[in-house]
């Protein structure tokens, strides 16, 4: 049976798993405190205030046997506003989970994918700067090469009054300008004739120095100096929008040249009428970009009619936080097996090798085989 389209079964999560050991390993340096929210919500409340935007309007609607209207989460912010009330600020939380969007699938693009979100609820500038450190660091340590942009809403505001669009119009255009790095200049100005705001374009390729008369731009003076303190470096992107409505200052997206889509953003926002910042990774796309190695240290110990002695060495091998488990059977089905899963290395264990206390260890990768003590294991291994 085929799976629905959009989403996908992942027979080895090993890669996932050490991706998110280390985004929830940094989180938890930075003082973030892990939750878990339900998959399931009342649809009114998935959607909130934000209902003309792209990604609420692509929720999985669905009803229970008592007929309530219910969805399935499309992110994991829109439930900080439950879970942030009466919170002594800042509020720190992190949470890790699937969320589901009802939209066309593509490359890299799914319809249940699994979100890494880290928010302070009471934030400043210099809690911006400190969540684009956050977002540093893991990546650094993923090994992922990386460009880090921001922008602020106010300053596309100030930009659209002066264009003398109206307050209706301006979400729609800030829509069509964030998709500049998309869409081709001739597309997004045919676009914004709708409204009137073709000048836009010309505005949002200006040199750097153009936007310093703009208010606003003191912000973003403000966060690059911030972000000096925490050695990040950051580049402004000033069509840079960020699709959802919600946010209300800083914005940030990260890039990579590997692949065309965003692999982290986020911005600034109110929860419960506090002004928070926080951002979110999607795992499936890190999976891509990680330059990480797993499973290097597992070995399976194939018993040669010596099962307890093959049980007690496979003990002490994982109390060396080596990946273990004892194959009962055939060698040659062993080595089948071995090869079906990737395991590097086998050990053969039969009455010759528990006389002589020295163990037939086996490196599939190169074909290898040597005679090491017990005591050997571990250096071998590595």
């Amino acid at each position: 049976m085929e799976t629905i389209k959009g989403f996908r079964d992942i027979e080895d999560s090993s890669r996932r798993i050490a991706i998110r050991n280390i985004i929830e390993g940094v989180f938890q340096l930075y003082g973030f405190k892990p939750v878990e929210t339900p998959i399931i919500e009342y649809e009114e409340f998935v959607k909130g205030n934000n209902q003309n935007d792209e990604a609420v309007s692509d929720i999985f609607k669905l009803k229970d046997k008592g007929n309530r209207n219910l969805a399935l989460r499309y992110e994991l912010t829109f439930q900080l506003k439950r879970l942030a009330k009466n919170k002594k600020l800042p509020y720190r939380r992190y949470e890790i989970g699937s969320v589901f969007r009802d939209e066309p699938i593509g490359q890299n693009r799914w319809r249940q994918f699994t979100q890494c979100d880290a928010d302070i609820v009471g934030s400043t500038l210099k809690d911006e700067a400190e969540i684009l450190k956050i977002i540093s660091e893991i990546l650094e340590r993923l090994n992922i090469d990386f460009t880090v942009y921001i922008n602020n809403r106010k300053l596309l505001n100030e930009i659209l009054n002066d264009l003398k669009i109206p307050d209706n119009k301006k979400t729609d255009v800030i829509k069509e300008i964030d998709k500049l790095d998309k869409l081709s200049e001739s597309e997004i100005k045919q676009n914004l004739k709708k409204y009137n705001a073709e000048k836009a374009l010309e505005i949002f390729k200006s040199p750097v120095k153009f936007f310093e008369k703009y208010p606003s731009y003191k912000e973003i003076k403000e966060l690059k100096k911030a972000c000096r303190l925490f050695k990040v470096d950051v580049a402004f992107l000033p069509y840079l929008a960020r699709g959802l409505s919600y946010y209300n200052g800083s914005v940030f997206e990260i890039k990579t040249k590997e692949i065309k889509e965003t692999i982290c953003a986020g911005g600034s926002y109110l929860i419960n009428g506090i002004q928070s910042t926080g951002f979110s990774f999607g795992l499936d796309r890190l999976e891509l970009l990680a330059k990480l190695t797993t499973n290097k240290n597992q070995v399976l110990i194939i018993s040669l009619n010596q099962d307890k002695p093959a049980i007690e060495l496979s003990e002490k091998i994982r109390s060396l936080k080596i990946s273990s488990n004892v194959f009962f059977g055939k060698p040659s089905k062993a080595l089948e097996y071995a090869n079906s899963y990737q395991i590097p290395f086998v050990i053969f264990l039969g009455e010759d090798e528990i006389k002589k206390k020295k163990f037939k260890l086996k490196n599939l990768n190169s074909g290898k085989e040597k005679l090491i003590e017990e005591k050997d294991l571990e250096r071998e291994m590595k």
